[in-house]
């Protein structure tokens, strides 16, 4: 696997993690180039590659750490301990919206699909789909409706104040869609 493969696969967890521990996104942005940076000069050092996601994740603990030594910030070692466990979780929340959208009825799926992965303007997709602009607008808001619920329903997401999905990708054993 090389430093790009890791960065496309893991970079986003990262600096959640990362952020959630150091509270600044400036900092964080450091602290995750840092972290890549060790992981790109040492990724040839593993030996085995299903351990990769625990390996990258104490690398960024331990960048964060040198972090505060180096700023002489406290450091709250009972959220570590409990961090420190990570496990690989083959569990993502790619396979969760995969399931929602195979389950997501034929209808919205394809103006949804032609807006937000093909990039087409709504008119392009009423007239490819031969019906009112505004039956397309309907449908595509609708479809995201049913993709954030779907991630409510399987994985136990919430809203935050501004509309954004917030929360933790549940077990597989947990999970509604992806069982």
């Amino acid at each position: 696997m090389t430093t790009k493969q890791v960065w496309t696969s893991y970079s986003r967890d990262l600096k959640r993690f990362i952020i959630s521990k150091v509270k600044d996104k400036t900092v964080a942005d450091d602290i995750l180039q840092d972290t890549f940076i060790k992981i790109h000069t040492k990724l040839h050092t593993l030996k085995d590659i299903k351990k990769l996601k625990p390996w990258i994740f104490t690398i960024a603990r331990n960048s964060i750490l040198d972090h505060w030594k180096n700023t002489n910030q406290t450091i709250e070692i009972e959220n570590f301990k409990l961090e420190s466990q990570v496990q690989e979780n083959l569990h993502t929340e790619q396979d969760c919206l995969r399931g929602i959208l195979k389950n997501l009825p034929k209808k919205y799926r394809d103006p949804l699909f032609l807006s937000d992965i093909k990039g087409l303007k709504q008119q392009e997709i009423a007239a490819q789909l031969n019906q009112p602009l505004s039956t397309t607008k309907s449908q595509i808001q609708r479809a995201r409706k049913l993709i954030a619920k779907g991630f409510m329903d399987c994985c136990g997401f919430t809203l935050n104040e501004q509309g954004n999905l917030v929360g933790e990708i549940q077990e597989k054993e947990d999970c509604k869609v992806c069982k």
